[in-house]
């Protein structure tokens, strides 16, 4: 079909919530309060040639539209949109509130972070600023408000995003924030003694006896209350990007929420995954992995059981004193275009003077020369006006899910002496069989997601399950459902407390056995599973205690042949237990077992780091390797691409890509 003069995947016409509706969009991130306007001028016409159909902008400088509290100062970008507009180009219209300007500080003292010791912080580097704090909040509803009325309807706008980069925050230890987080506890657990059983205060003289005894919780406190603090802040988040979302819904309906949020940023962090839903149509987010499968785990992580396609809102081009790699970030695009992307923004246009990111290198130099990677976007653009003829972007309906919890990793990570495997290895260890075997997964909460439209449902080392989780996984399987759980899975509760029941706690019964021991095998551990052997890398393993499971697979190199694998019929279901940590060695030959036992259908066979899907009868290829690869192939295909004819083999050269018909 055509929108907009443009040729756009079939699909596009069933979504006009999409962004674009369909199209694919290639851009880059722009920052004209850096620029003069003869720069923004020579920028402009240097986008349009080059066949950039997107910039990002307004993400670093709420001073530069309110210099001074309530003045607002809009002519400069005005004339920017309008030249965008009068060049084609489309705009992601950031709203900047996660850097406060200085005025706000000065005035309102309040929204300064401080530290453990309650003496301020000066906010010296971006992001330093209480994101609980009350007039924060208010001057940023109202800017925002502002902002969104003047451009959310401009022509050249086609999404808006939020508070860049916000869960890389700061989490603050000033008095208010006290009183703040101890409203919390209040709504949460309404009197004292429910907040001490939650919190364990019965163990060296820690009852609570007055709510003001409660000071903020730091990385050295008990682990109940620590996760509480965590939640506090991401509610915190949440909370705001709610107030955002219901700015954009009056004034701009019409144009899709997509932001740069960075929820697992280490600092401040929110639980994207129970949330996004409420303030955001499309998963986005900054591409600048160096591994191609964690990169794609990320990818599935942000965009959650959404069908919308995924936003790189920030693409590597180089990197932080990195100038970049030739091919590489082509490649990159079309992996991104494998796992659902829609567009790709470079990072960024011209490279930065000053500031954290100056020696970040973008596609024009510092002296605003066009490097080699200004023609590699070219390139790009080019080659995505053909992709989007061909079913891209693709809508994707993966038939397994990988459990993920905000919670849970931070619970996880807080017992690394128990929890040795860290989380998100177990995560990235259970996707790679089903990533190289070239099948669509999501990532998901558990608690937060219809779990029926699922044939699989894998839930690596996921230490901390609620009731919510473990209610699910139980309907799941009672209504027919096949679960895989690794070892260190559903060990403490949502209170972040080790069960008082059979392990997996609220899930013995449904898993059939029950599990105590533990150990960490000084060398690898052996076996086979439906008649493949493996050797582990990671050699902790628990001992499992059958009672209605069945034992599918056994250790080797044991005293006792314990289970490696126990499957158990429960209601419709199998819920199935795997003794030892998540690891691909294991994994890979139980889940090809269960392939063909749920009807699921393997992607193309591919060798190591080279990933494909079939889309309206193509097959898209990409080598993410920095070697030459031949893969096999059946019959003679012709590359779309390379316009070269192949018979039985396919080569593919360092970060090469091709797509066969």
């Amino acid at each position: 079909m055509t929108v907009g003069g443009l040729n756009v995947s079939p699909q596009a016409k069933n979504r006009a919530d999409w962004a674009g509706q369909g199209q694919l969009f290639v851009g880059v991130n722009y920052q004209p309060v850096d620029r003069s306007p003869g720069q923004i001028k020579l920028d402009i016409a240097c986008m349009k040639k080059a066949g950039l159909q997107v910039v990002r902008m307004g993400d670093l400088s709420w001073d530069y539209y309110e210099p001074r509290n309530g003045e607002f100062t809009f002519e400069a970008f005005d004339s920017v949109m309008d030249q965008m507009q009068a060049a084609g180009i489309k705009v992601v219209l950031d709203i900047g509130g996660s850097i406060a300007p200085q005025w706000l500080h000065q005035e309102y003292p309040g929204a300064t972070l401080a530290k453990e010791d309650g003496t301020a912080l000066y906010p010296a580097r971006r992001y330093m600023v209480d994101i609980s704090n009350p007039d924060y909040r208010r001057l940023l509803h109202r800017f925002a408000d502002i902002f969104t009325r003047r451009y959310g309807n401009h022509p050249a706008v086609i999404a808006i995003g939020y508070n860049n980069e916000m869960g890389n925050g700061y989490r603050s230890f000033s008095e208010p924030a006290r009183q703040r987080f101890i409203g919390w506890l209040k709504v949460k657990y309404g009197d004292l003694p429910v907040l001490n059983k939650a919190w364990a205060t019965q163990r060296w003289s820690r009852n609570i006896t007055d709510w003001d005894q409660i000071r903020m919780p730091d990385g050295s406190s008990p682990n109940e209350r620590y996760l509480d603090m965590r939640r506090f802040w991401s509610d915190a988040a949440i909370n705001l990007l709610k107030d955002l979302e219901s700015i954009r819904q009056n004034h701009a309906p019409s144009k899709p929420a997509l932001s740069n949020l960075w929820p697992d940023g280490p600092r401040l962090g929110f639980d994207w995954l129970s949330s996004y839903r409420q303030y955001a149509t499309h998963g986005a987010f900054g591409y600048y992995a160096t591994n191609p499968l964690h990169g794609a785990f990320e990818t599935m992580m942000m965009k959650g059981a959404m069908s919308a396609p995924v936003w790189f809102n920030e693409f590597q081009a180089g990197g932080d004193g990195f100038y970049g790699e030739k091919g590489r970030s082509r490649m990159l695009s079309y992996l991104g275009l494998l796992n659902g992307g829609q567009a790709v923004l470079a990072w960024t246009f011209n490279s930065h003077l000053g500031g954290e990111e100056q020696t970040i290198f973008g596609l024009l130099d510092h002296d605003d020369t066009p490097s080699w990677k200004l023609d590699e976007w070219i390139v790009i653009s080019s080659e995505f006006q053909t992709m989007q003829k061909l079913g891209f972007p693709r809508e994707m309906n993966p038939e397994i899910a990988i459990s993920y919890s905000w919670e849970s990793r931070q619970a996880a990570d807080r017992v690394k002496s128990y929890y040795t495997t860290p989380y998100m290895d177990h995560k990235h260890n259970s996707y790679a069989p089903l990533y190289n075997d070239n099948i669509d997964v999501d990532v998901i909460n558990i608690g937060h997601e219809n779990l029926s439209r699922y044939k699989l449902l894998v839930i690596p080392g996921e230490y901390l399950m609620g009731k919510a989780a473990t209610d699910a996984v139980r309907n799941y399987v009672r209504d027919g459902g096949t679960v895989v759980m690794t070892a260190s899975s559903a060990k403490v509760t949502e209170n972040n407390q080790w069960y008082n029941t059979p392990l997996p706690g609220n899930l013995s019964d449904v898993f059939g056995l029950k599990t105590h021991e533990f150990y960490n095998n000084p060398s690898p551990l052996t076996g086979a599973i439906n008649g493949v052997e493996f050797k582990t890398s990671i050699n902790f393993h628990e001992v499992l205690e059958a009672s209605t499971a069945e034992v599918l697979a056994r250790f080797s190199g044991i005293e006792g042949s314990p289970p490696v694998v126990t499957v158990n019929r429960f209601g419709k279901g199998k819920a199935i237990y795997v003794a030892a940590q998540t690891q691909p060695s294991v994994l890979q030959p139980l889940y090809r077992q269960l392939y063909q036992e749920l009807g699921i259908k393997r992607g193309p066979v591919t060798p190591e780091g080279v990933y494909a899907r079939v889309v309206n009868g193509r097959i898209l290829y990409v080598n993410t390797n920095r070697k030459s690869v031949e893969i096999d192939i059946e019959g003679q295909k012709k590359g779309v691409l390379s316009g070269k004819s192949w018979s039985g083999k396919l080569q593919l050269e360092s970060n090469g890509v091709e797509v066969l018909e």
